[in-house]
């Protein structure tokens, strides 16, 4: 088993240390996070990822988000002293640190946008917090601290469900998925469904008609399958799949297609990308190499018909080809060197 109390933080040079030649018209972008560089900006084209710019005064930039209208990215600062950080992208090109504010704990690995609220899960204290979102998109000072009670607690994602009414969290450490109730800047507690001890639920991704959901398990490489009642705000959860082959293999992260035919899982240690079709139970289609090492996390294009993979150990952003018909990938097409790679986003 992982040593789940540590995680080491290093610094390093970023993408490009040189100007870069800008195209006169706006190109797509990706937002690119490592521990090493923090916040990248690459340019995406139909290759795939070419170099950009480093942005100063993110630090170890382990997840983001965007605002409603995509005008402000919000960052995880992965650090013993947690912070987020907010910063204006309306010009890409151009991205404005808009300022930081601290989680109240330490090791902050994910974060997601929830209405007018920004909510963090802080792995290493076991914690998530609130912050309120400005008209300005600034960031408030902290409404809610929630810690999560038991010997070892690791919150390592908090998102809302897709309706908007309730607010759901996964916990490593308590071995727990936890559903709240937003309100007024507080979240109040509703529900906690446990999985079996040494399970380690690390991530969860929602089927797009919202009434299902599958949980990726990081120490017992598996995924379980589950339902959502978004009126009651209920978890039922199922008999887990396996998505490793070994004791050695750790699932990271956990997305389901845009039409919600398949669902995909990274799993470090095989260093694949495990793929498996939704219905009435989930059916394994293949384990694809992603063409580097330790995949931490994974996204889809904006076409869905490429996974762009962060390769942590390699410290490589790869790209597979999608099928979007059977779900296969293919073989890597091309890979961006960023150093400790955490995560990507399309804007």
């Amino acid at each position: 088993m992982p040593d789940i109390r540590r995680r080491t933080f290093l610094g390093a040079t970023g993408l490009l240390a040189v100007p870069v030649t800008i195209p006169s018209s706006p190109p797509r972008v990706a937002f690119v996070g490592s521990y090493a560089a923090g916040l990248d900006v690459a340019l995406a084209g139909d290759a795939g990822l070419r170099r950009g710019f480093t942005v100063p005064g993110v630090p170890a930039a382990s997840w983001f988000a965007l605002s409603a209208d995509k005008k402000v990215l919000y960052a995880t600062n992965e650090t013993e002293d947690g912070t987020v950080t907010a910063v204006d992208v309306r010009d890409p090109l151009k991205p404005a640190v808009l300022g930081s504010r601290s989680t109240l704990g330490a090791g902050p690995t994910h974060l997601s946008v929830a209405g007018r609220h920004l909510l963090t899960a802080n792995y290493t204290s076991g914690s998530l917090v609130v912050h309120p979102i400005r008209r300005d998109g600034t960031l408030g000072e902290a409404t809610d601290l929630v810690p999560h009670e038991g010997a070892q607690p690791h919150a390592h994602q908090v998102l809302p469900d897709p309706s908007g009414r309730w607010v759901l969290a996964v916990d490593l450490g308590t071995n727990s998925v936890y559903v709240y109730r937003l309100d007024a800047g507080k979240l109040v507690a509703h529900q906690q469904v446990s999985l079996p001890a040494g399970t380690g639920p690390r991530h969860l991704a929602f089927h797009p008609g919202g009434r299902a959901l599958y949980v990726a398990c990081e120490l017992d490489p598996a995924v379980v399958p589950g339902t959502w009642d978004p009126v009651r705000g209920e978890v039922r959860l199922g008999d887990a799949v396996p998505a490793g082959v070994r004791d050695q293999d750790y699932p990271g992260e956990i997305a389901v297609s845009p039409d919600g035919r398949f669902v995909y899982v990274s799993v470090r240690g095989a260093n694949t990308i495990a793929a498996l079709r939704t219905g009435r139970a989930l059916t394994p289609v293949q384990a694809a190499p992603t063409g580097g090492n330790w995949p931490r996390h994974f996204t889809f294009d904006t076409s869905a018909r490429r996974l762009y993979v962060s390769n942590q150990r390699s410290g490589t952003v790869t790209w597979l080809p999608r099928d979007p018909a059977t779900g296969r990938l293919g073989a890597a097409e091309g890979e961006l060197s960023a150093p400790e790679v955490a995560t990507v986003l399309f804007r």
